[in-house]
């Protein structure tokens, strides 16, 4: 399942992100990519545990957490800190597969990426190129969002980042093992949970709905790894 998700953060909350992301320390982004990564990626990066990218990252792990649709498609279990990234001057990423299983440095943290996103710090119209593709079992999709929103996909996508030839492209990655490991199975679940919330809305008190709750209870009861 690819699916955008728009408003992860205000306007205000961009702005203010942008200054402090500005001041911020940049490096090579290979120090994240694994082997094969590493040869694709021609990037900047905030590194890992410093101060913005912390700050950062826990406001917006504080508001995914509350965002009901992000909630609902990525049934989260553990969420690795948001990293964030730069593209200028003709930089991209070459087609690659995220790594299965993130490691935190210098803790024992680790999480199954099972889901990989990416939220969006500028506009469209800020730069040219940078487009974020993936490639799915349904064809070949192109994401370059409004600042704010965020991509979610499988991170067992192929993937890349077009050559960015004009101004920056500043964005957050970070990735979700979910409760529920298998992408077909999420995707039933999340297309329920939708149906649900849909005839309730419609139909407060339906009883078609509490049947349906049932079902999407026994069914995440039936896949769920807590």
């Amino acid at each position: 399942m690819l699916l955008t998700i728009p408003d992860v953060l205000t306007r205000e909350q961009i702005t203010a992100a942008r200054q402090k992301l500005e001041s911020a320390e940049w490096v090579d982004g290979r120090v994240t990519a694994g082997h094969q990564s590493a040869m694709a990626k021609n990037n900047a990066q905030i590194p890992e545990g410093h101060p913005v990218a912390v700050e950062l990252g826990e406001q917006i792990l504080q508001v995914l957490g509350q965002n009901p649709l992000f909630v609902s498609a990525a049934l989260p279990m553990k969420v690795f800190p948001p990293l964030f990234n730069r593209y200028s001057g003709g930089q991209s990423f070459g087609t690659h597969v995220d790594n299965a299983i993130r490691h935190l440095k210098g803790t024992s943290h680790r999480v199954r990426s099972d889901l990989s996103a990416t939220l969006f710090f500028c506009e469209p119209d800020e730069y040219e190129g940078g487009e974020l593709v993936i490639e799915d079992t349904y064809g070949i999709h192109s994401a370059k969002l409004p600042a704010g929103h965020m991509v979610l996909y499988p991170s067992s996508s192929l993937h890349h980042v077009r050559p960015v030839t004009r101004g920056a492209r500043t964005c957050s990655f970070f990735w979700i093992q979910s409760m529920v490991r298998a992408d077909s199975s999420r995707t039933l679940l999340f297309d329920l949970d939708s149906v649900i919330q849909r005839i309730s809305a419609e139909t407060p008190g339906s009883p078609n709905a509490v049947k349906l709750t049932g079902i999407y209870h026994n069914l995440l009861r039936h896949w769920a790894e807590v």
